[in-house]
């Protein structure tokens, strides 16, 4: 069967094609000198602002300094909290220096070292909050890493270099005529960046990345979205993700945007507020807690009814072209910071009720879909591509196709382009694994509709496979069981049926939220809890096929093993699962024998 030829998103807008990073960042320097390239916290109630000259100037400086050091073609990692330094050793690195290698700092310690020793990189740049661990790899000689670069520390040291001297050091070098990394040729094809997987099923793979990897799926982002230099994006998402480094770094500092940094996720309602955010790239796990806590709020303080009206109204008034909702909704949007405009989601599936609810509400709410492996967006919903509960369409640059499609059109989802990966980097047989004639195999299972909109059913690995040979989506399952009232977050999997042990019966695990319990069922004892939950699961299971009934739950206060882009660690779930259902066979057979 022949695959049809799929329709993409539209160009909405003029976009600049750029063949590597470093074009980028000088055009952003050209087309924004002046413009605020970060706004930075320096204490209580002050801040330090930084233009778009400044910060290339600093960049330019950096990367100046670490060729004159010895870094020209080494790999270089980074490793670090979200801050303007981070974004700073990137570009120094990937605009002539050398590869990048960004690394993920919330993974433990010994995870830190073995990567540090399979991307073979010999210098990195890590925060002070990194420090007694930087000293264990600097005498434990781990690698090949030989230079070690404190974004921190004010001056540099026999063992350890100085970031903020670095910079100064590549004026002076600049200043006395060095040309080395400004006149830098670079490859657009090469590696520039390699990013480790998070791992979420097996071990993390590297991934090889090109400048033209990363510029065309910018070039793709500008042509769909209408972000630019008047806006203020918020940087939350860890910086080691390429969703994040992509979407909300590249793409942001190529049209402009001013960047701020969230303070941590208890800090981020105030962070919008304060900073007064206009665009976001998230996770659903965070939007949807937002959407929740806000009609929490409006609920308490007894305007929900005026909400709903306001929402009727408003709804009419856009089926007609006017568009009211920022003057109708306009005490919500004060309460953000008055200039909250647009949520980009990834990473995972977004609820489509939150997506409707905040975009009727007046902020634009937009699913997107990728990988580490294409650069990262492979389609996303926008202003005039926008269906709920799909990914949108095909960017302009890629093509899409279904392999092996059943019955009901689902399939792994294929995509072909030039935001595919180079390679795993080391690993042929991996690479082999995912590369079928050219096209890269997602993992994901998906359909196109008779508009060519994508519809992501669940992760190829995740699948549920039935005795009567039936499909469940966990994925599918959790979303639904998310918008019981009191529900944080769920785990769907498939366990041994007792009654035939040939078959499978659908369990979840749920996450319930002690304060929203209390304040919806009035509820604090555990058993009374779960008693109701359950009561909640089997009106569930009436709107679902008898095959996809949940059968069996277990409830807890302990939030999923997650990696740090909010996606649950299904492998270490399940084993934590076994344990707890091990535990408490155990705990039954002692007491039968007392």
């Amino acid at each position: 069967m022949i695959e049809k030829a799929h329709k993409k998103c539209e160009k909405l807008y003029e976009s600049t094609k750029f063949n590597t990073i470093k074009e980028l960042f000088e055009y952003a320097k050209k087309t924004y000198p002046n413009d605020l390239a970060f706004k930075l916290k320096s204490g209580e109630g002050k801040y330090k602002e930084i233009t778009y000259t400044e910060y290339i100037d600093n960049v330019n400086a950096l990367g100046t300094a670490l060729m004159s050091i010895g870094l020209t073609g080494k790999r270089i990692g980074i490793i670090a909290e979200n801050r303007y330094e981070w974004e700073e050793a990137y570009l120094a690195t990937v605009g002539g220096t050398g590869v990048v290698v960004p690394l993920d700092r919330a993974l433990p310690e010994n995870e830190i070292y073995s990567l540090i020793e399979r991307s073979g990189m010999e210098a990195i740049f890590y925060s002070s909050k990194l420090d007694d661990m930087m000293k264990e790899a600097q005498s434990e000689k781990i690698g090949k890493l030989k230079y070690f670069i404190s974004m921190d520390n004010e001056k540099t040291t026999k063992e350890v270099h100085s970031q903020k001297e670095l910079v100064e050091l590549g004026k002076s070098l600049i200043k006395n005529g060095a040309k080395s990394f400004l006149d830098a040729k670079i490859d657009p094809d090469e590696m520039a960046i390699m990013l480790f997987t998070s791992g979420t099923t097996a071990r993390s793979k590297a991934v090889a990345l090109s400048n033209t990897n990363i510029c065309t799926n910018i070039f793709d982002i500008s042509a769909v979205f209408d972000v630019n230099n008047k806006d203020v994006g918020l940087s939350f998402l860890p910086l080691h993700h390429v969703f994040e480094s992509t979407v909300g770094f590249l793409y942001f500092a190529s049209v402009g945007t001013c960047i701020v940094f969230c303070e941590g996720i208890r800090h981020i309602a105030d962070n919008i507020k304060e900073y007064q955010v206009s665009v976001m790239v998230t996770v659903p796990i965070l939007i949807e807690n937002m959407y929740k806590k806000l009609f929490k709020s409006i609920e308490k303080k007894g305007k929900l009814g005026k909400v709903k009206f306001g929402l009727k109204l408003s709804n009419f008034l856009r089926i007609i072209g006017i568009d009211k909702r920022r003057k109708i909704f306009n005490d919500i949007h004060e309460n953000l910071g008055g200039r909250l405009r647009l949520f980009v989601s990834g990473a995972a599936a977004l609820d489509p009720n939150v997506e409707k609810g905040f975009t009727d509400l007046g902020i634009d709410t937009y699913q997107g879909y990728g990988l580490t492996e294409t650069s990262p967006v492979v389609a996303a919903e926008h202003r005039t591509v926008a269906k709920l509960g799909s990914i949108g369409k095909l960017f302009p640059s890629i093509d899409g196709k279904i392999i092996n499609p059943g019955e009901n059109g689902i399939g792994e989802l294929a995509v072909k382009g030039p935001i595919v990966m180079l390679e795993y980097v080391d690993n042929e047989e991996a690479t082999k694994d995912v590369m079928q004639d050219g096209w890269f195999l997602t993992g994901d299972l998906a359909y196109f509709d008779k508009d060519d909109y994508i519809f992501i059913t669940g992760r190829k690995k995740n699948v549920i496979v039935l005795k009567n040979g039936k499909n469940v989506f966990p994925e599918e399952l959790e979303t639904l069981i998310q918008r019981i009232p009191g529900v944080k977050e769920s785990f769907v999997y498939g366990q041994e049926d007792e009654e035939d042990k040939n078959d499978l019966k659908i369990c979840a695990k749920i996450v319930y939220d002690k304060e929203s319990i209390k304040d919806e069922y009035g509820l604090t004892d555990v058993e009374d809890i779960k008693n109701k939950l359950w009561e909640k699961v089997k009106e569930v299971n009436k709107s679902l096929p008898k095959y996809k009934y949940i059968k069996n739950i277990i409830v807890t206060d302990e939030e999923l093993i997650k990696t740090t882009t909010q996606k649950v660690k299904r492998h270490e779930e399940i084993k934590r699962v076994l344990n707890t259902k091990l535990s408490t066979i155990a705990q039954n057979i002692t007491k039968k024998l007392q």
